[in-house]
């Protein structure tokens, strides 16, 4: 059985990943971000993806990536959702580049290795992995229609766009018209792919790179949003040791007490779901269900750290310079991205024969 323990290298991966966020991505400044027609960092996306080469951890070496595994993208994703950090990590170093490692198109993946390009893939965030996906109309060579809900197209510099006759194309984002959505995740920004002609470039068979990115991108989600709940409920105990009520510490009430434990006890869970799902990509074993179960049980623990944090944190914890919104938005996000924790629920059913009477 695989050890789902953080190796040595894992831990100082995530040591300088914090460290890196935490000049970059304070909370302040993320909160100004989402203010701004600016949302994404790009000062820090830079900083991962050029400075620590972070954007090509899932791409072999011998095509200019690191050749590391999902389990070391897990970890960088831990850390992101500590800080909702407004990158397109999970769009272009998960998603895009599992797509174009199953296409097989390596001229595109030395790019978003080395962080010279943005990739996304124009599939809508909240699509699960499986399911039937919108595609547009190829023409003469050309693209032509409009495809919504594509999480941080206004950052790519290429889309990775499927087409009605089965194929996934390269569109330089330039050629395409996006418009941005309004999206509860500002952190995380949407946008409608409008396509007028765009000159396109075939990579190959739509279908299974889609299916191959989002089951990647769900599976490695889950980690994110135990980064996010991780930090929910440590910054909640450590508000509650600080305030105090009756002249004793808040946190020292048992019904508190109470709620802090079952909470803990939902995210060390959600970290061994999480992690399983990590190891599941890297092994390449039972990883549907490794995936599936991961998100049936993810999105509903991170809501739950952020609500808490939310009520816990009482009168400061609604203000808008506190970053709490930031995490709770995020995670009610999460909870349809790459399907509902119900879709996956019946998954998982239908994965390991248990269907419903």
């Amino acid at each position: 059985m695989t050890d789902l323990l953080y190796s040595e290298e894992e831990e100082a991966l995530r040591a300088a990943v914090r460290d890196l966020l935490a000049d970059h991505c304070d909370a302040p400044g993320v909160i100004a971000r989402t203010e701004s027609d600016a949302p994404h960092d790009l000062a820090a996306w830079k900083a991962l993806a050029d400075g620590m080469g972070l954007a090509g951890l899932l791409v072999p070496e011998a095509q200019g990536g690191q050749g590391a595994t999902h389990r070391e993208v897990a970890v960088v994703l831990e850390e992101l959702g500590r800080s909702v950090a407004p990158v397109p990590y999970l769009s272009s170093a998960v998603v895009a580049t599992e797509a174009l490692l199953e296409c097989g198109d390596e001229e595109l993946l030395g790019q978003l290795a080395s962080g010279r390009a943005i990739g996304v893939l124009a599939v809508g965030l909240h699509r699960a992995p499986g399911t039937a996906f919108p595609a547009v109309r190829l023409e003469s060579g050309t693209l032509h229609g409009e495809l919504t809900g594509i999480a941080d197209a206004v950052a790519a510099d290429v889309l990775l766009v499927p087409a009605e006759d089965g194929g996934l194309y390269a569109v330089d984002a330039s050629d395409a018209a996006l418009t941005p959505q309004v999206s509860l995740d500002a952190t995380r920004p949407l946008a409608t792919v409008t396509l007028n002609g765009a000159r396109a470039r075939r990579l190959g068979d739509a279908e299974p790179a889609v299916r191959r990115a989002l089951r990647s991108g769900a599976g490695l989600l889950a980690s994110e949003q135990f980064g996010l709940a991780e930090w929910a409920l440590t910054e909640t105990v450590r508000y509650l040791k600080e305030r105090k009520q009756f002249n004793r510490p808040v946190g020292g009430f048992q019904a508190l007490k109470h709620r802090l434990a079952q909470l803990w006890l939902e995210t060390v869970n959600l970290r061994a779901a999480a992690r399983n799902a990590a190891d599941a990509l890297a092994t390449g074993e039972d990883v549907d269900v490794a995936v599936a179960v991961a998100q049936s049980y993810a999105a509903p623990v991170a809501l739950h750290a952020a609500e808490e944090a939310l009520q816990l944190h009482a009168g400061i914890g609604m203000t808008w310079e506190h970053p709490i919104h930031l995490y709770l938005k995020r995670a009610k996000a999460d909870s349809i991205a790459y399907g509902t924790a119900g879709a996956h629920r019946s998954d998982v059913a239908e994965l390991v024969g248990l269907q419903a009477p």
